[in-house]
């Protein structure tokens, strides 16, 4: 089986959801995302999501949930998505990203999602509360 699969992050902390916004490659920037990356040959997803998490935001996070449904990219690439939440650090952009908002739930619509992520954001949100 030979997915090419990328993860996003849900992750939440008091009830809040981080957004991300694109600053590369070009055709994304500007547009905003769940966070996450490429999961790499032999790994699995959730230690990808644990390890993009690290590197594009200097923090650790845990996988809580994987949120239904799959979401194709370009590039023949599928988007899964898990609920996270903070386990320490404060999430900076480090890679790829030149914004970071905490979006309180009547917010998250304010920023101009990516259009993959925009099904993504919907499932997530349509999780029980006690799931983030």
């Amino acid at each position: 089986m030979n997915e090419r699969i990328v993860v996003g992050a849900a992750l939440y902390d008091g009830g809040r959801l981080l957004a991300a916004r694109r600053s590369a490659p070009p055709e994304l920037a500007g547009g905003w995302e769940l966070p996450g990356g490429k999961v790499e040959p032999g790994e699995r997803s959730e230690d990808a999501l644990v390890r993009e998490l690290r590197e594009e935001l200097g923090v650790e996070a845990e996988p809580t949930g994987r949120v239904p449904g799959e979401w194709p990219l370009p590039g023949g690439y599928v988007l899964r998505v898990w609920t996270a939440r903070l386990v320490s650090g404060e999430p900076r952009p480090l890679e790829d990203h030149d914004e970071l908002r905490w979006l309180a739930p009547d917010q998250v619509w304010s920023v101009d999602w990516l259009a993959a992520d925009v099904p993504a954001v919907e499932a997530a949100l349509a999780l029980p509360y006690a799931a983030h």
